[in-house]
């Protein structure tokens, strides 16, 4: 049967988390200073990037929740103890220059354009309805998306399959009729296919390798692969 619908991860698939994070946390860095323990800026962007990836494994693991991913990796960052209240604090001032820099890729919007009339489209992210929801509001493209499904609200995260079924079942559709599109090879393309969907792996910074599984470069091969049909033919399409 051919795919009726587009699953969407967001952060580095359609919104540009790694650049805006980055941005965000040099900004903060000027402000607060830099913490104890770090040579540079560099090297304390680094780390955080580093931490960001540990923690947020944990929280997709069921080791911790949202929040609490949050306040560990600030509590990590600067090597110090810090109350609930204090990691809270400092997290929102990152969060503040985080969002001032958010912006989507620009093949994202391009290509939601070329299949708005061929294909249903929804999010399912590993992050919270209220972060997700509200970027793409503030971005612009919330109305793009009949649903918006996430990790903390529903309990399962990707990989686990249960987290695609849901996603499918927001669409009243079955898995070998929906595409998932994401930015991970693992907890994306991989995750999607083990659940009888059509995993993607959008592989932006051309790292190949992963021959069994279908990968893009960039999205404007989005709209080719799906329209060739046929659960896309041999893996690694594209590269």
């Amino acid at each position: 049967m051919a795919i009726r619908a587009v699953l969407w991860d967001i952060d580095d698939t359609i919104f540009d988390y790694t650049s805006a994070d980055r941005s965000g946390m040099q900004q903060h860095l000027q402000n607060e200073g830099l913490p104890d323990g770090y040579d540079s800026v560099g090297q304390a962007l680094a780390a955080w990037r580093e931490i960001t990836e540990v923690q947020w494994a944990r929280f997709a693991g069921g080791e911790t929740d949202f929040q609490g991913q949050r306040r560990d990796r600030v509590r990590m960052f600067l090597g110090i103890p810090l109350s609930d209240a204090e990691a809270d604090a400092w997290f929102e001032c990152h969060v503040t220059h985080y969002e001032a820099a958010w912006s989507l890729f620009p093949d994202a919007v391009p290509v939601l354009d070329l299949l708005a009339d061929d294909y249903r489209h929804a999010v399912l992210s590993n992050s919270s309805i209220h972060n997700q929801d509200r970027k793409l509001r503030v971005l612009g493209v919330r109305d793009r998306f009949e649903a918006v499904v996430c990790a903390v609200e529903l309990g399962l995260s990707k990989p686990d399959p249960g987290a695609f079924l849901a996603a499918c079942a927001a669409l009243s559709l079955a898995p070998h009729e929906v595409v998932y599109v994401g930015d991970h090879p693992d907890i994306d393309a991989q995750g999607a296919d083990a659940a009888g969907l059509a995993g993607v792996w959008l592989d932006r910074g051309g790292v190949g390798g992963r021959p069994e599984l279908t990968r893009i470069t960039g999205l404007d091969q989005l709209p080719g692969l799906l329209r060739s049909d046929t659960r896309f033919g041999a893996p690694d399409t594209f590269g």
